[in-house]
């Protein structure tokens, strides 16, 4: 599987000198980077782009991108330096027809929205398996204030309920046992829809709860995606 994920990271490069293609000499490329494992690929393959001499400045969505892409000198800023970004490549969990994505498996939803919104464009990659007809298997990401866990969690639970799902829901945890922190010192809770068949009201219904910092509906923000399957990588447009 992850060398699946390789090719997908590999294809979307070209998307790099396709945005570069349209800058003014004066411009740099601005990247936003994505955080995952697939993601990982991509910032690999970008730092050896970089060492042969290409020329882009990015705004990593988590703290351990930031410390890979450190590690292969690649030029790094924040959205308080710059507050648009050319383009931005990030892994998901799951993809449906309609490009409507969940991701928050890695833990990094919020930064990851935020980044996403702040680019012209969000290209996807992934393996062949995140391609689904609809959004749900994979248990929804929902970042949450650490204040008020229980009200917010059953204020979630209350929102499953008004769309016929029966509540079923986790704190994610960490690998020593703790609950897991995200990089803004906040929890997810970890929401089983099983299937969302409308993805604007649940996006609306979550956002409406006070605890809820942000989730892991991506909806029309992403453009483009890469999927690599055992017959090579597909190409999806919005």
């Amino acid at each position: 599987m992850d060398h699946l994920k390789r090719q997908a990271a590999q294809a979307a490069m070209v998307e790099l000198d396709i945005a570069a293609s349209k800058l003014k000499a004066s411009e740099i490329l601005q990247i936003g980077l994505g955080t995952g494992s697939t993601a990982r690929h991509f910032v690999d393959l970008l730092g050896e782009k970089v060492a042969s001499g290409f020329k882009c400045i990015c705004v990593p969505t988590s703290n351990e991108t930031a410390a890979q892409a450190k590690t292969l000198n690649i030029a790094l800023t924040d959205l308080d330096t710059i507050d648009r970004l050319h383009i931005t490549i990030d892994g998901t969990d799951e993809i449906a027809p309609d490009m409507s994505l969940i991701k928050g498996g890695g833990g990094a939803l919020l930064r990851e929205k935020i980044v996403a919104a702040a680019s012209d464009k969000m290209v996807v990659i992934a393996d062949e398996g995140k391609r689904v007809e609809h959004l749900g298997a994979f248990a929804l990401p929902v970042e949450v204030n650490v204040f008020g866990l229980k009200a917010t969690k059953t204020a979630i639970g209350a929102v499953m309920k008004k769309f016929d799902i029966e509540p079923e829901m986790s704190l994610r945890m960490a690998q020593n046992g703790e609950p897991f922190m995200t990089d803004g010192a906040h929890f997810v809770i970890d929401a089983c829809f099983g299937r969302i068949l409308d993805a604007r009201g649940t996006s609306s219904a979550l956002l409406e709860v006070p605890g809820v910092v942000q989730h892991g509906l991506f909806l029309e923000i992403c453009q483009t995606a890469y999927l690599a399957g055992p017959q090579g990588v597909s190409k999806l447009m919005a």
